[in-house]
């Protein structure tokens, strides 16, 4: 993945598949909702540690390639 709006689509479905809505999956990650939901659509700037939060929540895993 390359790309914020790749990561946001793939934790939408992901967060979709597993029945939660964006304020649940942000109450478990420990982030905002209007974090996650900028995150989602690919938009704004959000902390490393908000986007490895939420993946690890959905069991979604993180590389980072050279």
């Amino acid at each position: 993945m390359s790309s914020l709006s790749e990561i946001g689509a793939v934790i939408q479905s992901v967060r979709k598949e597993n029945g939660l809505t964006q304020e649940q999956l942000a109450d478990l990650a420990g982030i905002s909702e209007r974090t996650l939901r900028s995150m989602e659509s690919g938009q704004g700037n959000p902390s490393f540690s908000a986007v490895v939060s939420t993946a690890s929540v959905l069991g979604i895993k993180l590389m980072v390639e050279k």
